[in-house]
């Protein structure tokens, strides 16, 4: 249970983000375009306050709790989902962003309806929805419920309905209220989790009465060797429960293969990243904050993986007994407790600001997932049933209306999948059923104008197909993200293939590649060769 100061601290983040957030809310209200002002927050979100937003919706539950079950398992390795991203972040702010600005592109249903036709648009746009819904909503949630149920004690119901709760009061305020709360969010989830990983180093510079947490990484680089390896090789780590590291992480498919299609889905054709940057009021100011986030992408392992690395060597240790043992369920190690349980020994004071970082994760997290549900089911599904004669005011009641019902289905869900071993590995493994179609789909539609809506539509299809028969005939003993890499590339050759057989004259320009827009400043090239070096760097150490 939380000491009376950790409540007080706890109180605290709960008053300053509300606070924040009514103010932003009354002072960014504007007279214009009602929709666009509330599900995008058009024109009024600063680049520092678009990168804020990126890294505070995708830093959640699933990095904080799964990525360090993950690290737990696989150890460093699992940092490659946080620093190739920033590599990905960059090559979407210089090759995507531009043409959806210059296309007036606000949803990523809305790219397929204009450059395909709605058939595809909407295919997609439910697809994504269910996603959203049944998979990341209800994944954060339970992550988020174990999270306070292992910390305060609350029970997992209770807690995930708390979560649901304050999520639906900071999104029913729209984009504007979640941008600008989201760099509160950041600043207290970067400093509450940074706090964590230097106690948890520190804990383990102890068990070798030592008393500095830089000990605690010298022990843990000598202790556990192999959990300060990118590049894992079969056999080379096995997990917990037996298997191999390598089906989660395959070597060179990390680095050179599948990891890629999800890196490049995920940033760039993905609703609840771009929107942030969609409704930058121009293209620097939305590269900007695309690139902000690509710089605290490289710090992100040291607050989401690196607990987990010394979660396990605590575990292994074994002195401290009532750590060891809260790993286990049964006689099985759960890696996701490794997060709590870690929370859960933290010195008073420090313990109410880290449980403080990890809630406003998740909250950021959820109203951000909750606001682009509702984005694509009202203008991209509600709208394109009904027509354009639909009012503004009716579209954002939707929208409020979808918030209430997606968080309703997905805390009623989330107590279902306590049986998760890993949340982050479970969130990878089903998003990558729909993943190479949607870059198989965007890079068509972006780069060739024969594509036809017939090969957009057998690529969306057939993606779905192809993943679950590899999943379960062909490839049903490789990498998760081998399977991913041969779905992509059997979906282009559909994609291919249709386009062919049907309309060889088709051809659509209606979207616009301009390749001036590719130009970017120097100061935005310089920040990014210093992030590409930092990169290479840490490989080539800890290859």
């Amino acid at each position: 249970m939380l000491a009376w100061i950790d409540q007080i601290i706890y109180l605290l983040y709960f008053i300053v983000v509300g606070g924040y957030g009514y103010y932003i809310y009354r002072r960014k209200h504007s007279s214009g375009s009602l929709t666009h002002d509330y599900f995008l927050a058009e024109g009024s979100l600063s680049w520092w306050a678009i990168g804020a937003s990126i890294i505070a919706s995708n830093i959640s539950a699933e990095q904080f709790i799964g990525m360090s079950g993950s690290g737990f398992a696989l150890g460093l390795a699992i940092a490659s989902y946080e620093w190739m991203a920033a590599i990905g972040l960059i090559i979407v702010a210089v090759v995507f962003l531009p043409i959806y600005l210059k296309n007036k592109i606000f949803t990523m249903p809305g790219f397929l309806r204009k450059r395909f036709d709605p058939r595809v648009s909407m295919v997609m746009a439910v697809f994504w929805v269910l996603v959203y819904v049944f998979v990341n909503l209800t994944s954060i949630l339970y992550l988020g419920g174990l999270a306070i149920k292992s910390i305060a004690g609350i029970p997992m119901v209770v807690a995930v309905w708390l979560l649901a709760a304050l999520a639906l009061i900071i999104a029913l305020g729209g984009m504007k209220v979640i941008g600008y709360t989201d760099v509160i969010q950041v600043v207290l989830l970067i400093i509450g989790g940074l706090t964590t990983t230097y106690i948890a180093l520190d804990l383990v510079a102890h068990t070798k009465g030592m008393g500095h947490w830089l000990d605690g990484l010298l022990i843990l680089k000598t202790e556990v060797p192999q959990h300060f390896h990118l590049f894992i090789e079969k056999g080379q780590l096995i997990k917990p429960d037996g298997t191999d590291a390598y089906m989660d992480l395959p070597g060179w498919s990390v680095l050179l293969g599948g990891m890629w299609v999800i890196n490049l889905s995920y940033w760039g054709c993905n609703q609840y990243i771009t929107q942030r940057a969609l409704g930058a009021k121009n293209l620097k100011t939305a590269q900007n904050g695309m690139l902000f986030a690509a710089v605290m992408k490289l710090f992100m392992p040291l607050i989401v993986v690196l607990p987990g690395i010394a979660a396990y060597y605590l575990y292994k240790e074994g002195s401290n007994l009532s750590f060891a043992q809260g790993m286990l369920e049964g006689s099985t190690v759960k890696p996701d407790k490794a997060y709590p349980l870690l929370l859960s020994i933290l010195p008073t004071g420090f313990k109410g600001l880290a449980f403080a970082a990890l809630t406003a994760a998740i909250v950021a997290s959820l109203a951000g997932k909750v606001n682009s549900i509702a984005t694509i089911v009202s203008l991209d599904i509600y709208k394109n049933i009904k027509g354009d004669a639909v009012s503004d005011t009716a579209l954002v009641k939707l929208g409020k209306v979808t918030v209430l019902i997606a968080l309703v289905i997905g805390a009623s869900l989330a107590p279902l999948l306590q049986h998760l071993d890993q949340g982050f590995q479970f969130i990878q493994e089903f998003t990558g059923f729909i993943t190479p179609g949607v870059l198989a789909i965007f890079l068509m539609g972006i780069f060739t104008t024969w594509t036809t809506p017939n090969a957009a539509f057998a690529g969306a299809i057939s993606t779905f197909a192809y993943s679950l028969l590899f999943k379960n005939f062909w490839l049903d003993q490789s990498p998760f993200m081998n399977r991913i890499l041969v779905v992509f590339i059997c979906t282009v050759a559909t994609m291919v293939l249709v386009s062919l057989l049907g309309n060889r004259n088709y051809r659509n320009d209606t979207v616009i590649v301009n390749r001036n827009l590719f130009v970017t400043s120097s100061g935005f090239k310089l920040v990014s060769l210093f992030i590409l070096g930092i990169l290479v760097a840490l490989y080539v150490f800890l290859w």
